[in-house]
């Protein structure tokens, strides 16, 4: 009865058909590639927002070895601190330092700034990395909606306040961690923080902080041709970190599902 319903030719093409499309899937996802090399960083002053865990900390911890001067920018000091102490653990490089940053707080960016632009006479490389995911709607105390407020505005703050002193390094970088959901954006000009009934989506609500940030990447991008500063924006691969730490499934579903998801991971 089985080989009735389901020929052995007909099953192979099946499975090859879900193996090729699963292939291609994981490809198209998992963000662009490159090779290792042992370019030095030393006297580079780097700043990562988001650096206790994940995309962020993994690139902490690979710059640490090319000797970089590096600052981790985040929210929550014991995190960071962690994170530093670990960093200087596997790299020897001890000039790892912890910055309290806030990015969902206008203020907190500006007294970030300010406290930086006293302690260093340049920044080379300005890593853009933190970010949220999937919340639910919530706004900041400067009135803005969570996901547009840390994953754009945040950084577009701070990248604009540290521009002088990126202007000061011999080649200035501004790198924005972005994402392929900006493809899915629906930005309502006349609700940008979602307010209106029946309009506010946790998969929209970060899809249009990524398209912003990248139209504000390409209009930067214009403004500092003829400098020695650069912009771009990337995106790093669906990567298994903490940032989807807020999504949920139903029960039943959330077993298989997930461990079909996690093959598509990429490790940070």
């Amino acid at each position: 009865l089985f080989r009735e319903y389901f020929p052995l030719d007909k099953c192979i093409l099946w499975i090859g058909a879900l193996g090729i499309t699963f292939y291609f899937f994981r490809r198209y996802i998992e963000g662009g590639q490159f090779t290792k090399d042992h370019v030095k960083m030393n006297g580079k002053v780097v700043i990562i927002t988001g650096a206790n865990t994940g995309i962020g900390k993994e690139t902490a911890l690979d710059l640490a070895r090319r000797n970089a001067k590096i600052y981790l920018a985040c929210r929550d000091n014991k995190r960071c601190e962690a994170a530093r102490l670990e960093i200087i653990e596997k790299t020897g490089n001890t000039n790892i330092f912890n910055r309290h940053l806030d990015l969902g707080n206008l203020q907190s960016v500006r007294e970030f700034a300010e406290k930086f632009s006293k302690e260093e006479k340049h920044l080379d490389v300005l890593i853009n990395n933190a970010g949220v995911f999937y919340l639910p709607h919530s706004l900041t105390k400067d009135g803005c909606e969570i996901h547009m407020h840390v994953n754009h505005l945040g950084h577009f703050l701070l990248s604009h306040l540290l521009l002088e002193l990126l202007k000061k390094a011999p080649q200035g970088r501004i790198v924005n961690v972005s994402s392929l959901m900006y493809g899915r954006a629906k930005i309502d000009q006349d609700d940008l923080h979602l307010q209106k009934p029946n309009n506010f989506e946790k998969w929209k609500a970060y899809s249009n902080s990524k398209l912003a940030q990248i139209l504000t990447t390409q209009r930067l991008s214009e403004k500092l041709k003829g400098t020695n500063v650069t912009i771009n924006c990337l995106h790093p691969g669906v990567i298994y970190t903490d940032i989807g730490r807020h999504m949920t499934m139903p029960r039943l579903w959330s077993g298989y599902s997930i461990q079909l998801w996690y093959t598509l991971l990429t490790n940070p």
